[in-house]
């Protein structure tokens, strides 16, 4: 099963509820129910004839003629596929690219000259928490600069809930870019055993799961996410995860897995993984993948030759990955047995997954002045070790979180991966780009699209610029399952980014992590320009995108 693009129509709230629950074809209705329903459906399209003449649109715009096209002319066309880069033009009518290679100007369409920069289509960020801020900021700056154009949430085995609300929201109030949503393994454990959450769930729970998971999925959700290195999913067997995917696969749905470990039990989470696409037939995706622990540095090849014959065998995996050494996370999801006083297990920690100098903490609520510190240098001002000190905050956290409601108290970054091991999963066929980021915290949030065209394209050539599109957009919608977007193509929906291929450059950092990256000049979203010369234009042109 494919996923199709909900159009929302320019007066969605104007269709009465008994106009909106209408079933087809008309036939089914009795005689004087049918005479009834057609003389207030003909009172109703007048009403949407007269407010489509006299309102403006939802963006503060007058809506445009049908016929009313826009040419960009003198592009480099980057279209998605992977195709070599040419010069052309691209042709929009309304929300839909309408053609695109060798095209003269039409008599009274709009033109705009691209000047020889790249178009390409608008990125896809399959895996983003940019949701935390969104509905506060919805001309979403931080993406927009970056050339996405659809962002993907519910990662993480953590999603809105109900879905239906969270969707409803954006049809109703759109943001700037379009968004979509997995529904989430922990949030449905959370809702079905409450309290319970962190224990073993019995017969009961999971059927509690099973009717929750199936009106996400009734509402659009994508599929079926996972966070298994966290809590309540921490606590689930695999007997549990695996009941739940093949619902989700029964239902059309897709799975996506931040999987139980991705350092010293990697192998065998890898194996769960591969096994539940095995078994339930569906396409599985592996989250922000990566091999996070020194003992596992350099055996990316191994990874990916795994997941190969895993792919010959007939299972449907594929990955995304960001091109950090860092993650962004807590302190606890360092500790498999979440017991702060074993300070062997922190040392092990401390030398073999991420050293003292690269935890370093975005937030720290018993004592802001540790944020942007590591806990090298926390242990130099406390005079402490690093082991010592590792411990010490977490016990301050987890005390700060009691006394708060559970409120989370602290935000780290972990240096944990290899730069090589990065290229090569990067660069992996079966892998597209995602950004893991947010509004706030990691530098992914703000710089992951424009360093991998800054660094990986223009600088090393690890990619050719059509790769790293690819990666971006058709790759990235085929692994989520969404069409009509995603390629430089006739019919498709016009999420567009046009961008300076030699200037286009990230500039947040571990340090700095809210910086605006650069290049990119304009940004279409369904037709409508949301990013002009790198500024917001205020238009909310996105789209919610659901499961069909």
């Amino acid at each position: 099963m494919t996923y199709s693009m909900l159009t929302r129509p320019s007066q969605p709230r104007l269709l009465p509820s008994w106009l909106r629950d209408c079933r087809f074809p008309p036939t089914a209705c009795p005689p004087h129910v049918l005479k009834k329903r057609l003389a207030r459906l003909f009172a109703a399209l007048g009403l949407l004839l007269m407010v489509a003449c006299t309102e403006t649109a939802s963006n503060g715009k007058p809506p445009a003629a049908a016929s009313r096209s826009t040419i960009i002319q003198n592009a480099m066309i980057v279209d998605g596929s992977g195709s070599p880069p040419y010069l052309g033009s691209l042709r929009i009518e309304g929300q839909r690219i309408k053609a695109v290679g060798a095209l003269d100007a039409l008599p009274g369409e709009s033109i705009i000259d691209a000047g020889g920069l790249t178009l390409a289509p608008g990125f896809i960020d399959s895996h983003s928490h940019h949701d935390r801020g969104l509905k506060a900021a919805k001309d979403a700056v931080p993406l927009l600069t970056q050339g996405i154009t659809t962002a993907v949430f519910g990662q993480d085995g953590d999603s809105h809930f109900p879905i239906k609300t969270f969707f409803d929201h954006y049809d109703a109030s759109p943001a700037a870019i379009n968004v979509a949503s997995y529904v989430g393994h922990n949030t449905l454990r959370a809702h079905a055993m409450q309290a319970r959450q962190n224990e073993a769930a019995n017969l009961e729970d999971i059927e509690r799961m099973r009717a929750y998971l199936a009106e996400e999925l009734e509402a659009g959700a994508l599929g079926l996410s996972t966070g298994l290195e966290y809590e309540p999913g921490l606590y689930s067997s695999k007997a549990e995860v695996l009941t739940l995917a093949q619902d989700t696969a029964a239902l059309g749905g897709r799975y996506i897995s931040h999987i139980r470990s991705e350092d010293r039990f990697l192998w065998e989470a890898i194996d769960e993984v591969i096994d539940i696409g095995r078994q339930t037939g569906m396409p599985v995706q592996i989250s922000h993948m990566k091999l996070a622990a020194k003992g596992l540095w350099g055996q990316s090849e191994e990874l990916l030759a795994r997941l190969d014959e895993a792919r010959a065998s007939g299972v449907q995996i594929t990955a995304d990955v960001y091109p950090y050494e860092y993650w962004q996370s807590t302190m606890w999801v360092l500790l498999p047995d979440r017991d702060p006083d074993n300070l062997a297990e922190i040392a092990f920690v401390l030398e073999e997954l991420t050293p003292a100098d690269g935890i370093i903490f975005m937030a720290f609520e018993p004592n802001p002045d540790y944020v942007n510190r590591s806990v090298a240098e926390i242990a130099e001002l406390r005079g402490t070790t690093p082991v010592q000190t590792f411990s010490d905050l977490l016990k301050e956290a987890a005390a700060w979180s009691a006394a708060h409601e559970g409120r989370s108290a602290e935000t780290i970054m972990g240096r944990s991966m290899n730069e090589a091991d990065i290229r090569t999963l990067l660069t992996w066929p079966h892998s597209n780009v995602c950004s893991d980021g947010g509004y706030t915290g990691h530098p992914r949030g703000h710089g992951t699209f424009p360093l991998i065209l800054a660094r990986y394209v223009r600088e090393e050539g690890l990619m050719t610029l059509a790769q790293a599109v690819q990666a971006m957009t058709s790759r990235a919608a085929a692994h989520l399952g969404i069409n009509n977007r995603g390629l430089l193509a006739p019919g498709y929906q016009a999420d567009l980014v046009l961008f300076d291929a030699e200037t286009v450059q990230d500039h947040a950092t571990v340090r700095d992590g809210q910086k605006h990256s650069t290049g990119v000049s304009q940004v279409w979203v369904n037709g409508e320009i949301v990013l002009s010369d790198g500024r917001p234009t205020g238009v909310l042109s996105g789209d919610v995108i659901r499961r069909h």
